[in-house]
């Protein structure tokens, strides 16, 4: 996995430089987070297909500042891939990079081949006490989060480099991403997608339920939609395996694996 930077945007790659012949999976990490949630993809996925993660600005590798509506985050992830002109790009999102990932598509749905839905949703209301203890105690955030965002059959080291990248994220910077989530609305603009859209839920996630997703899917026609079982909102790093099987046999089904 290496490291790059475009203008103000870090990111990593599974192979530089990227192949020509392949898709090009781009994924978006969750609030307060960095790429390294997409480690096993980066990794994992890299004779399937390019696999990029780019930092949200402001965080990780990333220049600021942060940003605290999606359209915002969206109309620099879009410049962002304009500049990295990847082949047959793919957009892959959790949590807010979801809503990032949705709003990219609804803006310029025809540039993508695909697109990848991650425990996320058309609407990302976050609890007051969420935003509250982000605002008041930081670290009393970070320290609860790791457990109400993972299954309790998940053994901590698996999302343990989550959180020490999270706990260097500006609390001003992860409350704006919960503030955009908390802003984000589409539920009645879901009906427009008409690319190849994968929907994964997993079923202990607390925070994005699979109702979230099931929603999705009936508004989406293209979509299909798969559970992760023995995971919560952080499946990528929790059942990395299930997640990879999953998004492969999509790229396979709809002809996009090395392509």
């Amino acid at each position: 996995m290496l490291e790059k930077k475009i203008n103000n945007i870090g990111f990593k790659v599974g192979q530089w430089p990227l192949d020509e012949n392949k898709s090009t999976l781009v994924f978006m990490h969750g609030s307060a987070g960095t790429n390294v949630l997409w480690k096993n993809q980066v990794n994992g996925l890299s004779e399937v297909c390019n696999t990029v993660a780019p930092d949200l600005p402001g965080h990780g590798l990333s220049d600021g500042p942060g940003l605290d509506t999606m359209t915002d985050y969206a109309n620099v992830m879009e410049q962002f891939i304009d500049e990295l002109n990847p082949p047959n790009p793919i957009l892959v999102g959790l949590s807010i990079g979801g809503g990032i990932v949705i709003q990219m598509l609804l803006n310029r749905q025809e540039k993508y081949k695909a697109g990848i839905l991650v425990n996320t949703g058309a609407r990302l209301r976050v609890s007051p006490d969420i935003i509250n203890t982000v605002q008041t105690d930081y670290p009393g955030f970070l320290a609860s989060f790791g457990s109400i965002a993972t299954s309790s059959k998940t053994d901590p080291a698996l999302y343990q480099p989550l959180m020490d990248a999270s706990a260097s994220c500006p609390p001003e910077i992860a409350l704006g991403d919960f503030q955009a989530c908390d802003r984000f609305d589409v539920m009645d603009q879901l009906g427009k997608l008409s690319i190849p859209i994968l929907i994964l839920t997993a079923d202990e996630d607390r925070l994005t339920p699979a109702k979230y997703a099931q929603f999705m899917a009936d508004k989406i026609e293209s979509s299909k939609i798969a559970m992760i079982t023995d995971a919560g909102h952080l499946s990528p790093m929790e059942q990395s395996e299930q997640v990879n099987t999953a998004i492969t046999n999509f790229l396979v089904e709809m002809k996009l694996a090395g392509v």
